[in-house]
């Protein structure tokens, strides 16, 4: 089901209520002290169907200046807008505030309104004229205009077959990916429970379907127990929809108006970020405590500038903010737009160093509108690519210059900075121990400082080391015996002699053989350990299989010594390495068989 939101703009009692309700044929006005008063105070809810068939919704915003927050959480998640101007009035104060708004949001798609032509003239000429001048500098600068008199129904056919050829120029929304829908309502309905309200622009959303709500307090996890658009219920709702969920897992006293619906672990939430200011203002204009509108939320901040086009809002609660997120930045003190930033950087690097503002202003100044993720890589040296997407950035394609292991991307300089160092520190360690049977995995991790094993992998592959047990070492470096070399060539020589007269650990200390030494002359495959300090030649358990084959089976421990020609201490943990191998199977305290 494809669908469009549409919200109104424009100055107080401009009529922008009584334009949807002409359009519709409904009450946007939800309060009696709003139909009362004939003042919009919050958000309205009205929808229709278009000549083409299109579903349109409405969300109506007030124009008062006190309820300039509510305008601000109606306008925010709408990408289409219909700005009411009228004709008996002109462009008036909040007329301003709703223009920079539209500027700040980066709203391009939309029609100019000239509402009450009937009470002038001109037909509302006058009037649109200085709203063209007024509007020259936001997105709606080219925008259709139609002159209306919602009261009389004139011109109410051409505003909905503009409004149908602007729904027909609209991007296509994707509808398969992550989820965030600003609440902009939370209410209980008896028999139902909770119900969630917003404007779904991206994502599809499904009944059953599990989801976070993001507040003041962190994550809440809740399911889609219903979905309802436009009065209707349905299985699954896609962008973009004003969109009720019947949720459970949540109380309606405990989510507000600026929470966020989110897919689990697939957004960034974060307390700063980096922007670029845009809607033609300065940092001058600003106060370095401000209110900062994003969605339907609003936040307060802390503005620090880099420069003139750049700076860091540091936000009292976190969001849900990715690249590309549009904010609109309000003096809280005299309850004005001052103006937009677009969120170039949601988790930017800490400033701890003299001179990293200098430096942040610089690496800003050089990223795109749309990110760059190779900066972003190079910046961070290693990062996960879910994080990277989570941030906005494309992954489809690595870039040049990045190395992709195993769902990691690392930046090339950083890749071949860690190839030299753990080249140097194996050349050292093969120098200074050549015993050693190289670094183990963890220890290059250490070293490192890598984020996977997956990593040390790719190390070995691409810079032609060797991996044997857990330990890497330089090509053809598998750890010597120095001086201990004479020292195990005389074991070698008596034991060729006698294969089971295993030397006792007095002997092997004599001759400087300590479990150092043992374990290098083990890993080149000139002796063989046992448990119990037993040293025996590599080929030592195929010639006891030899002789225990000969034996009449089962065979006792005592008949296996005696075969052998050795003692207890030996044949023991022998036999034992003969059955962890396989080759022979315990039946009884004192006997044992071959396995054939």
């Amino acid at each position: 089901m494809t669908s469009y939101v549409v919200a109104t703009a424009g100055h107080v009692d401009h009529g922008k209520s009584t334009l949807v309700r002409a359009l519709t044929g409904m009450e946007p006005d939800r309060w009696e002290e709003e139909r009362r008063r004939g003042l919009t105070i919050d958000l309205g809810f009205a929808w229709t169907t278009l000549p083409s068939g299109r579903d349109v919704a409405f969300v109506d915003v007030p124009g008062h200046e006190r309820f300039l927050g509510n305008m601000l959480a109606g306008l925010g998640p709408a990408p289409v807008v219909l700005f009411v101007v009228a004709a008996d009035e002109g462009w008036q104060a909040q007329s301003s505030d709703h223009r920079d708004a539209v500027a700040a949001l980066g709203i391009e798609h939309g029609l100019v309104v000239i509402t009450r032509a009937d009470r002038v003239a001109d037909d509302g000429a006058s009037a649109l004229a200085q709203a063209r001048v007024e509007l020259a500098e936001t997105g709606l600068r080219d925008a259709a205009a139609v002159v209306v008199s919602a009261v009389a129904g004139a011109g109410l056919d051409d505003l909905r077959s503009a409004l149908d050829r602007v729904l027909a120029s609209l991007p296509t929304v994707s509808a398969t990916g992550r989820v965030r829908l600003w609440v902009d309502r939370a209410f209980t309905i008896t028999g139902s429970g909770t119900v969630l309200t917003g404007t779904l622009t991206g994502g599809t959303l499904a009944v059953g379907e599990r989801l976070d709500v993001l507040g003041a307090d962190g994550p809440t996890p809740l399911t889609v127990r219903g979905l309802q658009s436009r009065g209707s219920a349905y299985p699954s709702l896609g962008p973009t929809s004003r969109v009720g969920l019947n949720v459970r897992g949540v109380a309606a006293d405990d989510v507000h108006r600026g929470d966020a619906l989110v897919t689990p672990d697939a957004w960034p939430v974060t307390l700063v970020v980096d922007v670029r200011r845009v809607a033609g203002f300065t940092w001058n204009d600003a106060p370095e405590h401000l209110t900062v509108h994003v969605g339907t939320a609003a936040v307060p901040a802390r503005l620090r500038p880099f420069g003139d086009d750049h700076g860091r809002l540091t936000l009292d609660r976190a969001l849900p903010l990715v690249l590309g997120d549009r904010l609109v930045l309000m003096d809280p003190g005299r309850r004005a737009v001052v103006g937009g930033a677009l969120v170039l950087d949601a988790d930017p690097p800490a400033l701890t160093r003299r001179g990293d503002g200098v430096r942040r202003t610089t690496a800003l100044a050089d990223l795109r509108p749309e990110g760059d993720v190779l900066a972003e890589v190079a910046r961070r040296g290693v990062v996960e690519v879910t994080t990277l997407s989570r941030l906005g950035l494309a992954t489809d394609v690595c870039p040049a210059d990045v190395i992709a292991v195993d769902g990691w991307w690392a930046h090339r300089p950083a890749y071949d900075a860690w190839a030299a160092r753990l080249h140097t520190a194996l050349d050292r360690l093969h120098t200074d121990d050549p015993l050693a049977p190289g670094l183990s995995r963890g220890a290059v991790r250490d070293l490192l400082g890598l984020p996977s094993d997956a990593f040390v992998d790719a190390l070995v592959r691409d810079g032609g080391l060797e991996q044997e047990g857990g330990h890497v070492r330089l090509p053809g470096r598998a750890g010597g015996l120095g001086a201990a070399s004479s020292a195990v060539a005389a074991v070698e020589s008596r034991l060729r002699d006698e294969p089971f007269a295993a030397p006792e650990a007095d002997d092997l200390t004599s001759l400087g053989l300590g479990a150092r030494e043992l374990a290098a002359a083990e890993r080149l495959g000139r002796l063989l350990r046992l448990d119990g300090g037993v040293v025996l030649l590599p080929n030592a358990p195929a010639l006891a299989m030899r002789t225990l084959a000969t034996l009449p089976q089962p065979f006792t421990t005592s008949g296996a010594r005696q075969a052998l020609g050795t003692t207890r201490r030996v044949v023991i943990p022998l036999l034992e390495h003969l059955d962890g191998r396989g080759w022979t199977r315990r039946i009884d305290a004192g006997h044992r068989e071959i396995v054939r």
